[in-house]
């Protein structure tokens, strides 16, 4: 393991060299497309030259070095994790998958491992989706299913996804261009933190992703009517931010009666023209809903729906719900998780399979490609934290299973 360690120390270096590139001083935020995030993607793609790979920014701007095999006809084997971030973030959720991408691959070159397929690692660039509400945008240009209708979505300061794609030296109209073709892709593998609590409390390094759960995501607006806080009775009131807070109380009760199959969260709120002597006209919330049982996913999101229309019926508001996103549960690839258990058992560790409640953006990957994920203990589970941490010990268990897995890899499908 003492070069395992090595390696780990040096994954541990440039993930806190990225940590340091913040919008905010005193935190770590990386939104997509602000100078932080373009600053941490250089910072990525030097990286990646230093190594020898083929790099480029793609017009999204997720950060690409390919491997290339001697074989110009080959398939293309895909590592990849994100670099931007949430608003107060940790260090690891995102860029330790693509640092650990990386040294796997400076350690093919470093061995003059003959490759039968391409590798490429990606950065992706819009994971978490906080800036303009967006889902995976980065990924789904390299799956070839980018939605060109979210060129629209604007930010809290008004600018829009197609200006600032444009802004930092992206054409909207090659997009589908940067898309590996179905046909070209031989796999997609993602390492990345847990973020949750099985590994941390039964001490266990890393644990295969057998699924994906399915995921909802909702904007909803309550449009009701200001007024003068101390002219309009009570009665004759159309409070949004009221109305809002019941929906957001019923949403919790819902998803407590359905506890073992459902999360549900309203993580985000919006009251516009905000004052204290105001009665709320209007409020934008968010819904996010996930399960890994589909059939009790899409359920759950009517009943919840319609508990909003009701709401807003009973309070005289006029409700607008635009669904964002929805993706069914993705269950990663059969053969890669064999190959991925045998890595686990020949490093040493025991094998356990976890379902991810967290999205990936392996969730779009999937539809073109195998995948499959190897997550990586994390301190109590924290996660969209400033407390994440991994212990290199446990980066280094990591490196060890996935060394073992690309060999695999080599091995079984670089024919």
């Amino acid at each position: 393991m003492i070069n395992e360690l090595k390696r780990a120390e040096k994954i541990l270096q440039r993930i806190n060299d990225l940590a340091s590139v913040s919008e905010d001083e005193g935190c770590i935020t990386r939104t997509y497309g602000t100078p932080a995030f373009i600053e941490g993607r250089n910072k990525a793609e030097q990286w990646m030259k230093e190594a020898g790979l083929q790099t480029r920014i793609d017009n999204i701007g997720n950060v690409r070095g390919r491997l290339i095999s001697e074989n110009a006809n080959a398939k293309t084997f895909v590592i990849a994790s994100h670099i931007d971030t949430i608003i107060n973030a940790g260090k690891f959720d995102g860029p330790l998958g693509v640092t650990m991408g990386l040294d796997l691959i400076e350690e093919l070159i470093r061995a003059k491992t003959k490759l039968a397929f391409h590798i490429e690692l990606i950065g992706f660039c819009d994971e978490e989706g906080c800036r303009f509400h967006t889902t995976y945008p980065g990924s789904k240009a390299v799956a070839g299913s980018f939605d060109n209708s979210i060129l629209d979505a604007k930010d809290e300061a008004g600018i829009s996804l197609q200006q600032v794609i444009e802004m930092n030296g992206g054409d909207v109209n090659k997009l589908g261009k940067d898309a590996i073709a179905k046909q070209d892709w031989l796999g997609y593998f993602e390492i990345h933190i847990e973020q949750g609590p099985v590994l941390y409390e039964r001490k266990i390094p890393v644990a295969i992703v057998s699924g994906i759960a399915g995921q909802y995501r909702a904007g909803i607006v309550f449009n009701g009517e200001a007024g003068h806080a101390g002219t309009v009775p009570m009665d004759m009131r159309k409070d949004a931010l009221a109305c809002a807070a019941e929906f957001i109380i019923e949403t919790e009760r819902i998803a407590l009666a359905n506890k073992e199959n459902i999360v549900a969260t309203i993580g985000k709120t919006h009251i516009i023209n905000a004052a204290s002597n105001v009665i709320p006209g209007e409020v934008i919330c968010s819904l996010d809903l996930r399960s890994a049982d589909e059939k009790k996913l899409a359920a759950v999101y009517e009943e919840i729906k319609t508990k909003a229309e009701n709401i807003c019926t009973k309070r005289n508001i006029v409700p607008e719900w635009n669904l964002i996103q929805q993706h069914k549960p993705v269950t990663c690839d059969k053969a890669m998780i064999s190959l991925m258990e045998r890595s686990v058992k020949d490093a040493g560790y025991e094998v356990v399979k976890l379902v991810s409640g967290a999205g990936h953006d392996a969730v779009p990957v999937s539809e073109v490609a195998p995948v499959v994920m190897l997550f990586v203990k994390c301190f109590k589970g924290i996660s969209h934290n400033p407390a994440e941490n991994v212990e290199a010990e446990d980066i280094a268990a990591a490196i060890k299973v996935s060394d073992n897995f690309i060999q695999q890899l080599i091995k079984h499908k670089g024919h």
